[in-house]
């Protein structure tokens, strides 16, 4: 049984992961990853270094139409690979216009 809220679709990209402090702040060191799937809830994607669980990102996700969307991410799970780590996150914080790219996202690749 699917657990998910929101549908989420295959996407290839890339996205920047600042982990953010506890007074909200973002760290300098940026850890790049690429996205498997994405949706108005969260995202799926693999990188090389590893991560903690419960911890919070500011995220930068560039889009197909070279959009960018700004998100506040919680990595949720995660397993690590042959090559690398896989993980989780939830969106925590993200806007409606940023969310409603991704919707849009999902139409297209619905077509």
């Amino acid at each position: 049984m699917e657990k998910r809220k929101n549908k989420r679709v295959d996407m290839i990209t890339d996205v920047e992961l600042a982990r953010l402090n506890e007074d909200g702040t973002a760290t300098e060191k940026r850890v790049n990853a690429n996205i498997l799937d994405i949706s108005r809830g969260g995202i799926g994607f693999e990188t090389a270094y590893p991560l903690e669980i419960g911890t919070y990102y500011d995220t930068k996700i560039t889009l197909w139409s070279r959009e960018m969307v700004n998100a506040v991410l919680e990595i949720v799970h995660g397993e690590e690979l042959e090559k690398g780590y896989r993980y989780g996150g939830e969106f925590i914080g993200i806007s409606d216009s940023d969310a409603l790219k991704i919707d849009i996202y999902q139409v297209f690749n619905d077509i």
